[in-house]
């Protein structure tokens, strides 16, 4: 018995989870591995990738994962996953890779993260090394920014707003002041641009699930801003609607608005609240050092 690829494990997932209760994501992979993949022999299940991961794990992991983004499973809270209907409806022995690329939940994951190429989010057969390398890091990439974002709609209001501020001030920005939790007016924070406190950007921080951001908020975060800033900064996990974009391009003021999507694009590039993991070396010939020593 070989160690399966990734979307082998599809249905065993869905298997494990069809009965419609929520598992700790370790259960799950524990309860995989014993129902499906117990023929594996000690040294496959032990085996890793040069990261350090279990390899049975990190093949499990990447099923959950497309799974996820293919509507057929869900993170109803942290460390957690539950079948969904859609999942529930697969009764299928087969679920390959196609199919759940090719779902409409998986396109628009995909197309809302501007990822998508004209291969598809998949591995392209004739890729190059190279190619495929790009390809592992690009959805690395998106699947970290996906968790990141669920987490941030997760965390304390209060935390998102200190988070925000962490972010501008490690992009570059001046000293913040974080403004009372109470009566401070609409404003979650203050940016010192120089060190007298001259010139300074107000901060808005709100933590949305699914609700946008309306032209009603942004014409608030104008009215709290007092006479001595002309720059403001609304930052949302949500989106804006018409109205707000309109309203903020439309207003005396240089105001910035920053959703979901580039929230985390800016905390991931900024690496504000995510860590390295790990790091490959790729290696090539030295032709320079034949030429030196011929």
């Amino acid at each position: 018995m070989e160690i399966p690829k990734f979307h082998e494990t599809f249905i065993p997932i869905l298997k494990v989870l069809e009965n419609g209760e929520t598992l700790q994501t370790r259960e799950m992979y524990h309860k995989v591995i014993n129902q499906f993949y117990s023929k594996l022999s000690k040294e496959q299940l032990e085996r890793k990738t040069k990261s350090g991961e279990i390899l049975i794990i990190n093949r499990i992991a990447w099923g959950k994962s497309y799974l996820k983004k293919g509507g057929y499973i869900e993170f109803p809270k942290r460390g957690f996953v539950k079948i969904t209907e859609k999942g529930k409806k697969h009764n299928s022995s087969d679920l390959t890779l196609k199919q759940v690329e090719s779902s409409d939940n998986f396109l628009e994951f995909y197309n809302h993260e501007d990822t998508k190429n004209e291969s598809g989010p998949s591995i392209i057969q004739n890729a190059s090394p190279q190619d495929l390398i790009d390809e592992g890091f690009n959805l690395i990439d998106v699947q970290v920014k996906d968790e990141l974002l669920e987490k941030l709609k997760s965390i304390d209001p209060f935390y998102f707003e200190k988070v925000i501020l962490i972010l501008l001030k490690k992009m570059g920005y001046g000293d913040f002041v974080e403004t009372s939790k109470t009566g401070d007016g609409g404003i979650d924070g203050i940016i010192n641009e120089d060190k007298l406190g001259l010139d300074k950007i107000y901060i808005q921080a709100k933590r949305y699930g699914e609700n946008k951001v309306r032209e009603k908020d942004i014409r608030n975060f104008i009215g709290a801003m007092s006479g001595d800033t002309q720059k403001g900064v609304f930052v949302t996990t949500s989106s804006f609607d018409a109205g707000a974009i309109k309203k903020a391009h439309e207003a005396h003021h240089t105001i910035i608005l920053i959703d979901g999507l580039k929230l985390v694009d800016l905390m991931h590039y900024y690496n504000v609240g995510i860590q390295i993991k790990s790091t490959y070396e790729v290696k090539e010939l030295d032709n320079d050092f034949f030429e030196e020593n011929n």
